[in-house]
């Protein structure tokens, strides 16, 4: 048998398994996109451009669009700041502490996602700890409101992908070289001209993945705007919700899906363009 032939085969399992896992619902919210809903909120199967002609006439879709991406581009960027000091400890450490605090910075991975966020109700809350703390050292008189707004969701978000930020970044890390950076200092640079002239360009291709991974699964984070925004901050993946479980419109649930997956195919096809003309 070919070596051509053999890899073929070998590649069959998997793309069956990614058709019936991927594909096919994602053929089943197309189709369901194209059918209406009756006077009483029933589906009519049809094939019909009225649910995409009622979506993108609607003004309150955009700007969803816009709290979406604006959420997203913070939190991802809140992410990098405070993950790359610690990332970059782990990747350069040599201390046999190095699994431990590599295993606390990615323990809210193994945390559920609810639970986490009646953590940040706790701590952010009128009465939590944050609050308590302001008022005791006289910074101020009356709680700040940090939850059931646009800076509790902000707060949670940043810390649910700081986890996989981190990963990103020790996993991209392997482009620097320590021998770059001696070779700067025996030249006389200080710290912060090696680490901006030689560290942080070489940690480019890391950064710019760990804040799209981060940018993505902010688009699709929908535990975190509900609970913490307390059904003050809409977004895409709340209205998506909304539409398909309260409202029970399906057909426009689904497109409004299928247009949430298309934006992010956008910034993944800019990003691989972007990566191409670097290269």
């Amino acid at each position: 048998m070919k070596s051509g032939t053999r890899l073929v085969l070998l590649t069959v399992p998997g793309v069956i398994l990614l058709a019936a896992i991927y594909v096919w619902p994602m053929y089943g919210l197309g189709r369901m996109s194209f059918n209406e809903t009756g006077p009483t909120g029933a589906m009519i199967p049809a094939l019909s451009s009225k649910t995409w002609r009622e979506l993108f006439a609607d003004p309150f879709i955009f700007e969803l669009t816009w709290n979406s991406i604006q959420l997203s581009v913070v939190s991802s960027t809140a992410a990098l700041i405070f993950a790359y000091p610690l990332a970059l400890f782990l990747f350069r450490t040599q201390s046999r502490w190095r699994g431990v605090i590599a295993a606390l910075a990615i323990a809210p991975m193994l945390v559920n996602g609810v639970v986490r966020i009646f953590g940040w109700l706790a701590i952010l809350g009128d009465r939590g700890l944050v609050n308590a703390a302001l008022q005791g050292i006289g910074l101020t008189s009356q709680p700040v409101r940090l939850v059931y707004n646009w800076t509790g969701v902000t707060i949670g978000l940043t810390e649910s992908l700081m986890p996989y930020m981190i990963l990103a970044l020790v996993a991209g890390f392997g482009r620097l070289d320590r021998s770059l950076e001696e070779a700067a200092a025996s030249l006389g640079a200080p710290p912060w001209r090696r680490f901006l002239r030689v560290t942080l360009p070489l940690s480019l291709p890391a950064v710019a993945l760990g804040w799209l991974l981060c940018f993505v699964l902010a688009m699709s984070a929908y535990i975190t705007p509900k609970l913490l925004g307390g059904g003050r901050v809409f977004v895409l993946a709340t209205e998506i919700y909304e539409l398909s479980i309260t409202s029970v419109n399906w057909p426009l649930a689904s497109a409004l899906a299928l247009y949430t997956l298309v934006l992010l195919l956008l910034f993944l096809a800019a990003y691989s363009a972007m990566s191409r003309r670097q290269a």
